[in-house]
């Protein structure tokens, strides 16, 4: 992969390090620069995330099941208010459903005790999740293109989310995973560009040759940060063991990268030397930390679920007698986990109705009904249905295969970094689930890859748009095209709105919104 990952932009490409004088290397490490429209920058990514928290915020509370929670938020919701009740820990043993990390449900808690135990209480945090994603894509989409036009168009689309919107007005757990993956994916791609800045001063100064492993770089915040990130997604679910791994490998192909670009000698072992160990402290050992940090109140209990399991079941400790019995009991409570989610199989007989396979995911080919209510009125007629469905907005998800098709294209044979990048975070999301196809699987688990979904469709409106030198008529025909793609983006959101915020409509009108045999 690393090889594929040394182009530091779409265009302008110079010659590669090993013929290029030390000026060139210079600047091919350094690439084109971020816009220096920061004011403008900052401007049209707070207008527009304001705009994303009004459109996620209003009626947040309305679609519920007579003021109870819908579909799973009636697991997460109850335990993040026995959390609020107890001071951070859920104790209620009988309900034997505590099958993931503590961080999500203790933020849900934070919003039940701002508003109670109400639609409010329990979206607002996930409402708050979600307005933040719309902040980081469009913060991340500047950087991967260095043009704020094309940052504040990935905002737009993913406003116009469908799976997003939803989620981040649903007292569940995924939306979180979302935002802490694509904040630990920023963080990647801040010390990306700053381990470039290091080895470009020490081009211009000199001593890039100094050492044929090439210089230490020193403290790299932004690596540290990125395990900081991915440290809160596994306080929220396990699946961040994926983003772990993928993270990891990127952040090394990445210095790698940049080494080969700089001129050094060897940079494969430079990078074994003054990289690999540094990264697996930032991006394995401090996630770890950070899971286990998520237990505080748990570790501070006498009654969190299981707790003293291991002194209860009276489990000899053996080999592991060295252990704390606090942590030995974290790990038999783990293993009961895991082996939940191992026997989490698909019914033979009588399969969820609304369950649906990862192969299935990128077009949201099946989506998922949260909530419905046959017995309203206000829709002009005398019986009206509200629906609250998880819908990826076709006019983007439909458009997913070709997004990865291209993006690997660029990727292999253009080597183009930014579409790699993306593609990374994208199939962490994805491949993982298709190791245990009989597993019970939904919808919802695609969240975390919606916002790499409109990261990879904004690098294709970027090339479609055309670089500022390409000329007029063709860069006024690529915005003609990219106009009308978002304007396209916002309808079909809007035509979707009834169906993802639980608004009263006619019978004919919900027939309308199922386009698809599958949808139904």
């Amino acid at each position: 992969m690393t090889a594929l990952l040394t182009r530091p932009d779409d265009e302008g490409v110079r010659p590669g390090p090993a013929e290029a004088p030390p000026s060139d290397r210079e600047a091919t490490l350094l690439g084109r620069g971020m816009p220096t429209d920061r004011l403008r920058g900052w401007i049209v990514t707070l207008v527009l995330t304001v705009i994303g928290a009004i459109v996620r915020i209003q009626d947040l509370a309305g679609a519920t099941d007579v003021g109870t929670p819908v579909f799973d938020e009636k697991h997460y919701v109850p335990q993040a208010w026995q959390m609020l009740r107890n001071g951070g820990y859920e104790d209620n043993a009988g309900y034997e459903l505590v099958v993931h990390p503590p961080l999500a449900k203790q933020l849900i808690a934070i919003g039940e005790w701002l508003f109670g135990y109400n639609g409010w209480g329990w979206r607002i945090m996930p409402a708050l999740a979600g307005t933040l994603i719309v902040l980081l894509t469009i913060r991340i989409a500047r950087r991967l293109t260095r043009s704020t036009l094309l940052g504040g168009i990935a905002g737009v689309l993913v406003i116009c989310d469908g799976v997003l919107h939803l989620q981040s007005r649903m007292g569940m757990l995924d939306i979180f995973i979302a935002v802490f993956v694509l904040a630990a994916f920023s963080c990647l791609l801040c010390d990306r560009d700053q381990v470039r800045e290091r080895l470009a001063v020490a081009v211009r100064e000199g001593w890039i040759g100094e050492s044929p492993w090439g210089p230490k770089l020193g403290f790299r915040w932004w690596r540290f940060a990125t395990g900081l990130m991915i440290g809160l997604t596994f306080g929220v679910k396990w699946s961040a063991l994926y983003y772990i791994a993928a993270f990891g490998l990127l952040c090394v192909a990445f210095d790698v990268a940049a080494r080969r670009a700089a001129g050094v000698e060897r940079p494969w072992l430079g990078t074994l030397r003054r990289d690999v160990l540094p990264a697996l402290w930032a991006i394995l050992i401090i996630p770890f930390l950070m899971y286990l940090a998520a237990f505080w109140a748990w570790f501070a209990s006498e009654t969190g679920t299981d707790r003293h399991y291991t002194e209860i079941k009276d489990i000899a400790p053996g080999f592991w007698g060295w252990v704390p019995p606090a942590l030995r009991s974290l790990g038999d409570y783990a293993m009961n986990v895991l082996h939940f989610h191992e026997t989490l199989l698909t019914p033979k007989t009588n399969p969820h109705p609304w369950e649906s396979k990862p192969w299935t995911w990128p077009m949201g080919l099946r989506p998922m009904l949260y909530y419905t209510n046959g017995n309203l009125t206000g829709c002009g007629e005398s019986r009206c249905t509200s629906i609250t469905m998880l819908i990826g907005t076709p006019a983007m998800w439909w458009l997913a295969l070709p997004m990865l098709g291209w993006g690997l294209w660029r990727w292999f044979f253009r080597a183009d970094w930014r579409y790699a990048a993306v593609l990374v975070g994208y199939f962490a999301g994805l491949l993982p689930w298709f190791t245990n196809i009989d597993r019970q699987m939904y919808f919802f688990y695609a969240t975390p890859m919606a916002p790499f979904l409109v990261l990879g469709l904004t690098l294709a409106l970027g090339q479609i748009l055309g670089g500022a030198k390409r000329g007029f008529e063709r860069r006024g025909t690529g915005l003609l095209v990219v106009a009308l793609y978002v304007g396209l983006v916002v309808a079909n959101f809007a035509w979707l709105w009834p169906i993802l915020n639980g608004v009263p409509i006619t019978n004919a009108h919900w027939q309308a919104e199922m386009w698809l045999p599958s949808w139904r």
